[in-house]
């Protein structure tokens, strides 16, 4: 079947489009993305702004006839933390369903965690024993750890790069002061999470995912995208620690002329670096390894195992306007 996964994050709007079926490796077959920034069309009262409203209306309208050109079976619409946080998101998931027929729901972080876990244990498979899975996002760090396909461990911390950016720097590039409080801040924010983490034991695998991690890999020296999905790719703290020196004192404009660094998310790097190092610092964590698939496969193969294998289009997650939040018990029922 050909299903397609729209991803509403903090910058951007992402329609993935895949052919799977169940018990399959998913195949990508088109990829496009919107720049929104909806986190940054936060208003003072906690509210997403009329404009960044319509303007999900409208990228979701078009990843909607893109899904329906390119033959999906079925369109699976979820959105994370900068929808999830707004105090008028029913009000937004109202005006999504009402204008494009999209029904969007949000996830929670600690379904984020679940899923991208998901993700990152079938690509990895069980050789790979204990995991412990590192995903910043543009408003929301995501944790998780476990041994089978359901983690021990799922977290979400209000640690993505785009709200660190937003709350904690007002200069660019940042100040000295502004890196120095970032971090010591970052530290005692992650305090209680190091202790869960630690109680469970040491990781055989660590594992990080998402576009902030993907960019200070790459920056450092791992494989360009273009050399394919199956290069290992990793990410130490020592280089994270000499990336962050030179990457601290350039502006926004000039680190989106870096390879690898997108222009839309150039703006956060150096925040999405402190939280990247300040984790691998409280978990104690020398090294990790960059994985392909994240939080949208997570989605694709949770719908998958729940199909009736046979080609059938997969049920889709409902919110209404009293939940904001995709219960995981409905995919859970699915059949």
């Amino acid at each position: 079947m050909r299903l397609g996964v729209l991803d509403v994050g903090s910058n951007t709007v992402h329609l993935l489009v895949v052919d799977a079926h169940r018990g399959a490796h998913p195949t990508p077959m088109h990829s496009e993305k919107t720049v929104l920034r909806l986190a940054e069309q936060i208003t003072s009262a906690n509210h997403l702004s009329k404009q960044g409203a319509q303007a999900l209306v409208e990228a979701i309208e078009n990843a909607k006839v893109s899904a329906a050109k390119l033959g999906c079976e079925e369109l699976m619409a979820f959105a994370t933390s900068a929808v999830r946080e707004a105090d008028n998101s029913a009000e937004v998931l109202r005006k999504v369903a009402d204008e494009t027929g999209v029904e969007l729901s949000v996830l929670s972080g600690v379904d984020e965690a679940r899923l991208t876990f998901l993700a990152v244990r079938r690509w990895f498979g069980w050789s790979a024993g204990q995991l412990l899975v590192l995903d910043i996002g543009g408003g929301s760090l995501e944790v998780a750890m476990g041994i089978d396909e359901e983690p021990e461990l799922a977290d979400s911390l209000p640690l993505g790069a785009g709200r660190i950016t937003r709350t904690r720097f007002s200069h660019d590039p940042p100040t000295r002061s502004e890196l120095v409080a970032t971090s010591a801040w970052l530290e005692d924010q992650l305090a209680p999470l190091a202790k869960r983490v630690a109680k469970i034991g040491p990781p055989d695998r660590v594992v990080a995912t998402s576009k902030t991690f993907r960019s200070l890999a790459r920056l450092t020296g791992a494989a360009p995208s273009a050399e394919g999905p199956r290069v290992r790719r990793t990410l130490s703290q020592t280089a994270l620690r000499q990336l962050i020196a030179f990457i601290s004192r350039m502006e926004a404009a000039d680190l989106a002329e870096l390879e690898g660094v997108s222009a839309s998310r150039a703006h956060q790097l150096a925040g999405g670096a402190l939280v990247a190092q300040a984790t691998m610092r409280a978990l104690a964590l020398e090294e990790l390894e960059i994985c392909p698939w994240a939080l949208r496969e997570g989605v694709i193969l949770r719908r998958l195992d729940h199909s009736n294998g046979d080609g059938a289009a997969v049920r889709r997650g409902k919110t209404t306007g009293d939940s904001k939040r995709l219960d995981l018990g409905e995919l859970d029922q699915a059949r």
